[in-house]
């Protein structure tokens, strides 16, 4: 016999589904566990002692939804995350890139940014970021305002530092920015060519042909159905032969796309389109 949901989750689906049908922010294929942590954080941190309540405010208050969305959408993120990805990146997709005359990338659920700032380094690095567009995507409107700002916190430089050094950074990381107070405010010339756009994977379609998507750390907060949908947002938007970068947690073994990608650095996470 199947055991009935809980009022606590009755009350979780009602949430999800009222956030959708009034603000078109659709996080009901996002996983169980993790909706759960991050709703009874909003809870704690609005003062609400049940989700009913939560979903009143987050209905009726003004800038309750925006509060919300920033407990279910909490960015953990780094430059230059998992060092070995960056590198690989480097050395194994860089050269191929350096082939195309003009190149279009895609950092899908980009956060606050620091992956945008990384991949630009290493674009600028290679040679490449002058003939690159970068499409830099997010449903969290602060977080985007963030990563337009490009300024982050200077306690964290020692640990981005090392992690450059460690992706094959070919400078002194500290060229990159200019510390002010508790801030590093990163060189403008780095996002020159990048857009900072609202986009949900959830819900919107492809926007661009592109020759590199780099997505990681986001596939593990959807379920299977989300998962394959974004899988086949990024196979479409591919170029003949593009490539694929995701999370160190993420595979795409079990998905409806496995056998649409081929990997190009498995323990790295980088796959490329098979050809048609």
């Amino acid at each position: 016999m199947t055991k009935p949901p809980s009022d606590f989750d009755i009350e979780l689906r009602m949430l999800v589904e009222a956030v959708y049908l009034k603000y078109n922010y659709d996080f009901r294929d996002y996983t169980g566990a993790s909706q759960k942590r991050r709703v009874l954080v909003a809870m704690r941190e609005m003062g609400c002692d049940t989700v009913s309540a939560l979903q009143a405010k987050v209905l009726h208050a003004p800038n309750g939804f925006a509060q919300l969305l920033q407990y279910l959408t909490i960015p953990v993120t780094e430059m230059f995350r998992d060092p070995e990805y960056f590198l690989a990146v480097r050395e194994q997709v860089a050269p191929f890139l350096s082939t195309y005359p003009s190149l279009k990338i895609w950092v899908a659920g980009c956060s606050t940014g620091e992956e945008v700032y990384s991949l630009a380094i290493l674009l600028k690095e290679e040679g490449l970021l002058e003939r690159s567009i970068i499409y830099a995507t997010d449903i969290n409107p602060q977080s985007l305002e963030a990563a337009r700002r490009g300024v982050f916190p200077l306690e964290r430089m020692r640990l981005y530092t090392e992690n450059y050094q460690k992706a094959g950074g070919r400078k002194a990381f500290s060229d990159y920015y200019i510390a002010a107070y508790d801030g590093a405010k990163f060189d403008r010339s780095l996002v020159e060519n990048v857009t900072f756009a609202d986009h949900s994977l959830a819900t919107d379609s492809v926007f661009s042909e592109t020759h590199f998507v780099s997505c990681r750390n986001v596939l593990i907060y959807f379920n299977r159905q989300l998962q394959d949908r974004v899988l086949g947002l990024f196979h479409e938007s591919l170029c003949h032969r593009g490539f694929m970068g995701l999370g160190s947690k993420e595979s795409i073994d079990f998905s409806s796309y496995a056998g649409r990608f081929e990997p190009l650095a498995k323990r790295e996470r980088l796959f490329r389109k098979v050809a048609a």
